[in-house]
């Protein structure tokens, strides 16, 4: 048969992942699995939850409405936008993943636009719709640059990933209206963000005032839901999401009727809030103690925080991955995340921060 080949690879962060493992198995001793994408100080708790969803229901076991249920797009509407938006222009997706490949599809463009450091997803999934990609330094970058737009789109990951630093939200506007104005495509894909932030955030509300502003948002980080895949996408443009409709119904024909039913528990009911409010309590209260503790170490790389915060489920330290994995904590090299400047970026790590306090700090001591 012939095939035609996108040029994109299998995640080297998977292989990391094996070889700890491994190691462990071999080994008989526990690793410190900081390689990892998700929050991992608790499970969210659903013990509540369930007892509330009928699964005989034909909301479960019947073919889902194209854009999602009515009633979950209200609940985004309401926990996301402030009850402001139109639940018309929100469509559920397959996972965030799922969300940006769709909206890679449907925008007629040429190139994607990426941080510095970037989530290797983009690059691989911008091979596949056959995309260029290039790079911005930083947001003060992006706005110095009004004439680089042809044909192109921005992503804007604020928490980043990997760097996991938090630019302050009226940078973060400025820049995204300046292009907005100048009729460039913006993806916000920012899933780390409603991690630390409730549903009083006016950030969605703005965003979606603005013509050129597509909002992806999963629930993997912000409600610790990865294994749902479930997500949405958010645009003002009646045309785009003519056509993303078009798509997702010939790609998933609906979306999981249970991973939507469960995810508008969470929103809108008052077991969900609950237990989405102590899931987010500890998660958020863990993460900033092990992220100080790097500090106090002075082992977090603050030259990566000069005009940002270190806020994300992710930080960078000023420690090697060999060095790390030789004292059973993996990571993974920040020269994974970046196209041009591997050689320096090999020097540093990225950790998942996102875990039990005490265990972190049981590792990290022995350093």
């Amino acid at each position: 048969m012939k095939i035609q080949h996108s040029g994109a690879r299998y995640s080297a962060i998977v292989g990391i992942g094996e070889k700890v493992k491994k190691l462990g198995e071999e080994s008989g001793i526990e690793y410190l699995a900081l390689n990892r994408g998700v929050n991992a100080v608790v499970h969210i708790d659903l013990t509540e939850v369930v007892k509330r969803i009928d699964f005989n229901s034909d909301i479960i076991q019947v073919y889902p409405p194209n854009s999602g249920f009515p009633k979950l797009k209200s609940a985004i509407n309401d926990a996301y936008f402030l009850g402001k938006a139109s639940p018309e222009n929100i469509t559920i997706a397959a996972g965030g993943m799922g969300g940006l490949d769709l909206t890679f599809q449907v925008l007629d463009i040429k190139k994607l636009l990426l941080p510095e450091y970037y989530w290797g997803a983009y690059a691989n999934m911008s091979a596949i719709r056959d995309l260029q990609n290039d790079t911005y330094t930083d947001l003060v970058s992006l706005r110095n640059r009004p004439n680089d737009f042809t044909n192109t789109a921005v992503i804007i990951c604020d928490p980043n990933n990997p760097i996991g630093n938090k630019y302050p939200d009226n940078e973060v506007l400025e820049t995204v209206s300046e292009l907005n104005n100048k009729g460039v495509p913006v993806i916000f894909d920012s899933p780390y963000r409603r991690v630390f932030y409730d549903r009083d955030d006016p950030m969605f509300d703005i965003l979606a005032s603005m013509d050129n502003v597509i909002i992806v948002e999963s629930f993997s980080k912000s409600v610790g839901l990865s294994g749902q895949r479930l997500a949405f996408v958010h645009s003002v443009d009646k045309d785009f999401n003519r056509e993303l409709g078009i798509r997702v119904l010939y790609a998933n024909n609906g979306i999981n009727g249970f991973a939507q039913e469960l995810v508008y528990e969470l929103l809108a009911s008052p077991e969900g809030r609950k237990a989405v409010d102590d899931f987010r309590l500890k998660t958020v209260t863990n993460i900033g103690l092990n992220i100080q503790y790097l500090i106090k170490k002075g082992f977090l790389a603050t030259q990566f925080y000069r005009d940002s915060d270190p806020v994300g489920i992710f930080v960078i330290v000023n420690l090697t991955e060999k060095y790390l994995l030789d004292h059973y904590i993996a990571g993974v090299p920040l020269s994974y995340f970046t196209r041009d400047r591997k050689e320096e970026a090999a020097k540093y790590t990225r950790l998942c921060v996102s875990v039990p306090h005490q265990e972190f700090v049981d590792f990290f001591s022995k350093l």
